[in-house]
């Protein structure tokens, strides 16, 4: 499964981002689906997670209410829309797959990874 990433970018403080995550497999709904995401010289963080037919999902404590994760099996992506945008929320994102139904808050659970995308977020 090959993962990409689009929609990352610079925004300023309080605006929104949506990020798209697009999968090559045809069997996309089999995964669960993570967003992560590494700030300059620190570890990365579970940002959000979603599992395979869209209808659970969970949120690291420092986006809920604020981030949104989504998917469209139909069109193999899966989304994060970020609301409320803060500085701290700069980062490189990953979008991340795990045939586990159960998907995952740690990021070497995952099996197939994106490169990443940058969010910059000016104050």
């Amino acid at each position: 499964v090959q993962l990409v990433e689009s929609g990352g970018g610079l925004v300023q403080a309080g605006g929104s981002l949506r990020l798209s995550c697009a999968a090559s497999a045809g069997n996309f709904r089999r995964y669960s689906l993570g967003w992560f995401r590494q700030a300059p010289g620190k570890g990365r963080d579970f940002v959000a997670q979603i599992n395979r037919s869209g209808s659970s999902t969970l949120y690291g404590d420092s986006v809920k209410g604020r981030f949104t994760v989504s998917r469209d099996n139909a069109k193999n992506t899966m989304y994060l829309q970020m609301n409320s945008l803060k500085p701290e929320d700069a980062a490189v994102y990953y979008c991340a797959a795990t045939i586990n139904g159960m998907g995952s808050v740690n990021y070497y659970e995952y099996t197939y990874y994106s490169p990443g995308t940058l969010v910059t977020v000016s104050s």
